[in-house]
């Protein structure tokens, strides 16, 4: 209670034109006081010669009142100074040298809380009151404090720049409209404010996804300085174990071998890394930037808006992770192979096949030479589970076993109408998109299928071309009959050689480009293999020739 006395004397004591305590106190006729030099300033600053007027109630004097010191309120003064009660208002609500000043204060100014985009003036919380109590003042446009008010102002024509100039991209007042911008494109700054906003939000989901995909990148690399550590480590053990078995003279190569290998590992190692460290300065340089544009988005003042925004949305160079190739998981295991083949050929190995082992070595390239598996084990950590689209088959097609078997009927299956689905041939596409590596089998019964990969902007409604698998430039197709294989691309058909099989296995590396197709029975045999460059992700087909056949994706361990 005797705290709230003590804010209830400040108030009463205090000069409303300084909204300090009051200093030299003066009373004047109509029972306000002032601080004697806050009056006297404000009657020399009136404009009406020889009619005075009171700052709080508006009562007007003639002549001018003579300001006699109020003893009284002089003494009071002392005794709040001598009992404490005197503290002004804290430091932290003056304006300092950073700080936007009110422009209505005189003598100390308080710090603004607001400024006005149309009074051009800045305001601390008590002068801005009357732009929340008068009408007309409610429309103005407030904003957080701002020492670059003057800048709204034209310089040719002392008006507020409201309107933006699109043909010259500066704010302009509306007399620039009538001269100088005549006939220009203009829009009020506030719209093109809120066009930009959105350009601005658009920018920062881009960054955001450039974002997310390097830091995929990045961890992808740390995975890959594992397993290169890993097949390093591996094939230095074995090609040990089996070089020590050769004697003396096969143990010095054994050294050799591991020289190398360690070499070698340290070099791709050393690549990789260096390239993890440009994307981790990228999504910083990225995030930084995001930053930016996010307090650039909550500007109030847009003609501050649209002045940084070009400046804040150019961005660097991006390091395309396009030109990352990850290698498989085993990185050496040539090197191996190549000592397992040379281990009962003493004299070949003091002699030629060294030059093999080295070169093994040598070769390994983990970024820019992707090698494709060699075994079916080797495939089989690239397999993925894929399911059949019901909105792509057709409708002579019968779904089974959970989406991932096909089967041609004799009567049309009752499936609705979709924009996906393939109206004339018995043809249907996966659910799944395929990027990256992937591997996957399909198990056929009957007179023959297609086992096919494809854009997913292949044609789907009538029976020309452009609709069959293998028959464009949006597909690539393996044909499977009961004597033989063909391939097709574009229309062009090519005769393939392999041992017959019901069973297909088909190998992607959508970012190396490659396609191929297995044989599988006791062993795979490649019957074909394509290498280009794939411009979006593909989908998994399957074109079952005639009645009674089926084909089913295979769930692989």
């Amino acid at each position: 209670m005797a705290q709230k006395g003590v804010q209830l004397d400040r108030k009463t004591f205090s000069c409303s034109i300084c909204l300090d305590l009051l200093k030299d106190p003066v009373t004047i006729p109509c029972g306000h006081s002032y601080c004697m030099n806050c009056i006297k300033i404000h009657f020399d600053g009136e404009d009406r010669k020889g009619i005075h007027s009171c700052p709080q109630c508006r009562k007007t004097f003639t002549p001018r009142p003579v300001l006699e010191k109020n003893i009284m309120f002089t003494e009071l003064m002392e005794q709040l100074k001598q009992t404490e009660l005197q503290a002004a208002p804290a430091d932290h609500c003056y304006a300092g040298p950073e700080d936007v000043a009110c422009d209505v204060c005189t003598g100390r100014k308080l710090k603004a809380s607001k400024s006005c985009l149309s009074c051009l003036a800045s305001y601390c919380e008590k002068h801005l009151q009357p732009h929340y109590d008068a009408a007309p003042l409610q429309k103005h446009k407030l904003v957080a404090p701002s020492k670059k008010l003057q800048e709204n102002i034209c310089s040719r024509h002392d008006e507020v720049m409201k309107i933006f100039c699109r043909t010259d991209q500066q704010s302009i007042c509306y007399l620039c409209t009538m001269d100088e911008h005549k006939g220009h494109e203009t829009v009020p700054a506030a719209a093109e404010r809120t066009e930009k906003q959105k350009e601005l939000e658009v920018r920062r989901l881009n960054i955001q996804q450039r974002i997310q995909d390097r830091e995929k990148d990045v961890t992808l690399l740390q995975q890959e300085v594992e397993a290169i550590n890993g097949s390093a480590d591996k094939a230095v053990e074995d090609s040990e174990k089996m070089l020590t078995e050769l004697i003396r003279l096969i143990q010095k190569r054994s050294s050799d071998v591991k020289q190398q290998v360690r070499s070698q590992q340290e070099t791709e190692v050393s690549r990789v890394k260096e390239l993890q460290e440009k994307l981790e300065q990228e999504i910083a340089e990225l995030k930084r930037k995001d930053a930016e544009l996010e307090q650039l988005s909550h500007t109030e003042d847009q003609n501050q808006f649209l002045h940084n925004l070009p400046s804040l949305s150019a961005l660097s160079e991006s390091t395309h992770s396009s030109s990352i190739n990850i290698g498989p998981l085993r990185y050496f295991e040539d090197v191996t192979a190549a000592v397992s083949e040379t281990r009962d050929k003493l004299q070949d190995i003091l002699r030629e096949e060294w030059t093999n082992i080295s070169l093994t070595v040598t070769e390994e390239d983990v970024l820019l030479s992707p090698s494709e598996p060699k075994t079916r084990a080797g495939f089989l950590k690239y397999s993925c589970e894929i399911t059949l689209d019901p909105n792509t088959v057709n409708s002579w097609l019968l779904l089974s076993e959970g989406n991932r078997k096909v089967t041609v009927m004799k009567k049309q299956q009752s499936y609705s109408d979709h924009p996906d689905r393939f109206t004339y041939y018995w043809q249907v596409l996966s659910r799944e998109s395929l990027t990256g590596r992937c591997y996957w089998e399909v198990e056929w019964r009957g007179g023959g299928i297609c086992v096919s990969v494809a854009y997913k902007n292949i044609s789907r409604a009538g029976e020309s071309d452009e609709c069959v698998f293998g028959y464009n430039d949006k597909s690539w197709s393996l044909g499977c009959y009961s004597n033989s294989y063909k391939f097709f691309y574009n229309k062009v058909q090519t005769v393939l050689s392999g041992p017959q099989s019901s069973r297909v296995g088909v190998y992607l590396d959508h970012r190396a480009g490659i396609l191929s197709f297995y044989s599988i029975s006791e062993t795979m045999t490649l019957l074909h293999r394509v290498q280009t460059t794939f411009t979006q992700p593909l989908y998994a087909g399957l074109w079952p020739f005639c009645y009674g056949v089926s084909a089913e994706l295979i769930k692989l361990k």
